[in-house]
């Protein structure tokens, strides 16, 4: 087996090229690993492709040392190539594909990481896309552009982006017009909803329990709708949806939506734009479909 460690430099705010290299110099697999550093937005899919077709008769494992997407870029690289499992390294900012497993902090230990089992997971796929946790729109979609725009300006934007961006939201994003179809139900006929996200995952936003029932290998996604609602309203569900109690408070049902389904489309006004592992798209109509068991990943267990 050998070992690809994929590199995002940005990620986190730590020396995460050095500390990994240590690690792995402390490993008695160390002769097996090999360090990627990537060079920018969407190096990692292309360079674990090409290493995959390269070496088609060697089994690899690459780690996404990085944020979500970090990983997701990882993952649609591996995907569909037969000699290609994945795992991750987390030192990003928000981590949530790992939270899914019974302890994260397991994930930071690169030699379980490399002694870790691998089994077949599900991921949704979106067009040519996939991502292995949750695609998302509607109010933290607003949030999420606002903070990628506070960044780029640099300064204090950059320093007070989630803060502008949920004011921002609370302003302009607490009645979203979309329609969501699971599996051919069309589940809001109203056509509007506070947010709504489709998961694989149970994580988003670094702390939100968006899916507490999500599994990673059981042929669905979990579609999870709120309503619009008032901003009172919202203040008050926010310790209870980030804790992922919200399908369980029946004080909450007039306003949870909640399927479970292997496929669902989105349709929505020109200018729409959806999140898939914290990426930004724009896309008024579009379709997420199950892709169910097609990437070994390798989780360490205890």
């Amino acid at each position: 087996m050998k070992y690809v460690f994929i590199v995002n430099p940005s990620a986190g705010t730590e020396n995460s090229v050095g500390a990994i290299s240590e690690a792995i110099n402390r490993s008695e697999r160390k002769d097996q690993c090999e360090i990627y550093v990537t060079k920018g937005v969407n190096d990692a899919t292309e360079h674990v492709r090409a290493y995959c077709e390269k070496h088609p008769e060697e089994k690899v494992r690459f780690i996404a040392c990085g944020g979500d997407g970090t990983l997701n870029e990882v993952v649609n690289g591996a995907v569909g190539q037969e000699n290609a499992e994945v795992s991750c390294y987390p030192c990003g900012s928000g981590n949530d594909f790992v939270k899914c497993f019974e302890d994260p902090e397991r994930f930071k230990d690169i030699d379980k990481l490399l002694s870790a089992k691998a089994r077949k997971i599900d991921l949704l796929k979106v067009g040519d896309r996939y991502s292995d946790n949750v695609v998302n729109f509607g109010f933290d979609t607003t949030v999420a552009i606002s903070v990628n725009e506070g960044r780029a300006r640099g300064g204090n934007a950059a320093k007070n982006a989630y803060t502008m961006g949920i004011i921002k939201a609370l302003i302009t994003s607490m009645k979203n017009e979309f329609e969501v179809y699971a599996d051919g139900e069309l589940i809001n006929p109203d056509g509007k909803a506070l947010l709504c996200t489709v998961a694989n995952g149970q994580y988003v936003g670094g702390s939100f329990k968006c899916a507490p029932r999500a599994e990673l290998d059981d042929g669905y996604m979990e579609v999870c709708l709120v309503k619009p609602i008032s901003r009172i309203r919202f203040v008050k569900l926010l310790d209870t949806y980030t804790k992922g109690k919200h399908l369980d408070d029946p004080k909450l049902q007039d306003i949870m939506i909640y399927r479970k389904a292997r496929k669902v489309r989105v349709k929505a006004k020109k200018g729409f734009a959806y999140s898939l592992d914290g990426e930004i798209i724009y896309d008024p109509d579009f379709t997420i479909e199950i892709a169910e068991k097609v990437l070994d990943f390798a989780a360490p267990e205890n």
